[in-house]
């Protein structure tokens, strides 16, 4: 399956190659479409490395740990708060694949 996800208000255009045309859907696909879509895009792999990336440049691994370990905390609740902006930014850049 390839999923090409279009911006509000573009349209394809009305000539299509017949092995195109007749397998164009116009409806939004299902959550489990969605995930098998992400789980196989190369860019989604990308964003999630990046969003794992930004998490090392601050935490090292033995440091997540550690505020694991130590939650409930200042320390831990700092962390836990820059680990969803993180993930926040990745889930909008999928948001702007479409997904």
């Amino acid at each position: 399956m390839t999923y090409v996800s279009l911006p509000d208000g573009a349209t394809l255009p009305a000539e299509q190659p017949a092995e195109i045309a007749g397998s164009i859907q116009t409806t939004a696909p299902t959550a489990a479409q969605l995930l098998d879509i992400a789980n196989a895009s190369p860019h989604v792999q990308l964003i999630r490395q990046q969003v794992r990336d930004k998490i090392a440049q601050s935490y090292s691994i033995a440091d997540e740990i550690k505020l694991l370990r130590t939650a409930p905390s200042a320390e831990h609740a700092a962390y836990n708060e820059f680990v969803e902006s993180c993930r926040a930014w990745g889930r909008a850049q999928k948001a702007l694949l479409g997904l």
